[in-house]
């Protein structure tokens, strides 16, 4: 919140602050973005024109907590819906106006809002109003404290990048309806959905315990009996979970990538025995979609000089062995640290494969690991939501993120 300390910035640079806050639900839910600055900057210019500038079924009106009576700072309320008719305008001058002036009121009174910048500052309230909202004190207590929310939002310059970045990757969008995690938050349990029918894929992500730690992986198996179009089928069942396409590009690595992302893939697997060209252009191109790039090492003799080779570095480097090499056990986790050794102003994570258990998975976190890859140990197990518990309880932060741990508060 600005204070006397900021009086010279203040004096050479306006005011210029922003909120935004929701609340409620049905129809008569709020929606509120704000503005709030000096009258001799940007948010006083925008105040003016706004005020001056009339649009059919937007037309701005201030802030009163009843007809002749405005809040101070002054405020300029804007409604996102077209008014068509009387009954929306009725909303709007009643008790959406009276909502949005008795919360700056208030504020004011409690000090939200500096005293001495009550004449120097205004403020612009955009508001949403459902044309099927009904209900007029619903209408009023939303908006009331969307209003009063944004405002100290605002002024105390929320979210902090702290805040932002860690919950960009978990939070759901209520109206879209689905999240879109990203990855950088390990560690992750990846599940191998290798078996090639779609029914038993689907029974798995069904027997699933609700985690942001978990995410999926469309084995290459299931991909070429059912093609990509498994995943966006896949996705029907996990809209919140990464999904990942283990393609195995060895060639036209751009196309590959594109069909992977058209089919809602969120990273695409290149392998690693790719000619470096190949490989640079399917990390080009998931770069370029916005998904992650993910190279399987998998037979790669010299995993580092491959990596060297490379113009576009991937975003996950898988340390694999394949089914028909395993014995029980994992080996060749000491890479990790070699590996990170070698690139260590890059950004990526490392992944590891073959016959992860929970015992091997433990040693592969303490080494470094960022993904436990995890095939048959859960898909071919009798209780596979325990046997997924069995790797989410191995760090504590695995383990906050179980669903039965989970507490959302903002």
């Amino acid at each position: 919140m600005p204070t006397k300390n900021d009086d010279k910035k203040e004096n050479s640079e306006p005011v210029y602050l922003i909120g935004e806050s929701l609340v409620g639900e049905g129809n008569e839910v709020a929606h509120v973005d704000l503005m709030i600055g000096d009258k001799a900057g940007p948010v006083g210019q925008a105040f003016a024109n706004g005020l001056t500038t009339l649009s059919a079924g937007h037309t701005p009106l201030l802030a009163v907590i009843r007809p002749n009576l405005p809040p101070k700072p002054h405020t300029l309320i804007v409604p996102k819906v077209t008014v068509k008719n009387m009954a929306d305008t009725g909303k709007i001058f009643g008790p959406a106006q009276a909502a949005v002036a008795k919360a700056i009121a208030d504020a004011a009174e409690e000090g939200v809002i500096p005293n001495d910048k009550l004449d120097e500052w205004v403020i612009i309230c955009s508001v949403f109003i459902h044309p099927q909202a009904a209900d007029y004190r619903r209408i009023y207590q939303y908006n009331y404290g969307a209003t009063k929310m944004a405002l100290q939002r605002a002024l105390t310059k929320y979210p902090s990048l702290e805040k932002i970045n860690y919950d960009k990757d978990r939070a759901k969008h209520p109206i879209m309806g689905f999240k879109v995690p990203r990855l950088w938050r390990p560690p992750y349990l990846q599940i191998a959905l290798d078996a090639p029918t779609l029914e038993g894929a689907k029974k798995v992500i069904d027997a699933l315990p609700g985690s942001d730690r978990i995410i999926l992986e469309v084995g290459t198996p299931l991909i070429k009996r059912y093609g990509t179009r498994v995943i966006n089928e896949l996705r029907q069942a996990a809209k919140d979970k990464f999904i990942i396409a283990d393609l195995k590009t060895i060639d036209v690595g751009k196309v590959e990538a594109d069909i992977a992302y058209e089919d809602t893939a969120d990273a695409v697997v290149a392998a690693g025995l790719a000619p470096p060209e190949t490989l640079d252009s399917t990390v080009h191109e998931a770069r370029r979609l916005g998904i992650y790039a993910v190279i399987d090492m998998l037979n790669v003799e010299d995993i580092l000089a491959k990596l060297k080779s490379l113009k576009e570095f991937p975003d996950i480097v898988i340390l694999h062995r394949g089914i028909d090499q395993e014995t029980g056990k994992s080996s060749g986790l000491e890479r990790i640290k070699i590996i990170r050794k070698a690139f260590p102003d890059k950004k990526f994570l490392i992944a590891v494969a073959g016959g992860i258990i929970p015992e091997t998975a433990k040693e592969a976190l303490e080494q470094g690991a960022d993904i436990l890859i995890v095939g048959r140990y859960v898909t071919q197990s009798r209780d596979i939501e325990r046997s997924v518990r069995d790797f989410l309880e191995l760090t504590p932060s695995m383990r906050e993120d179980i669903d039965l741990y989970r507490v959302h508060t903002e």
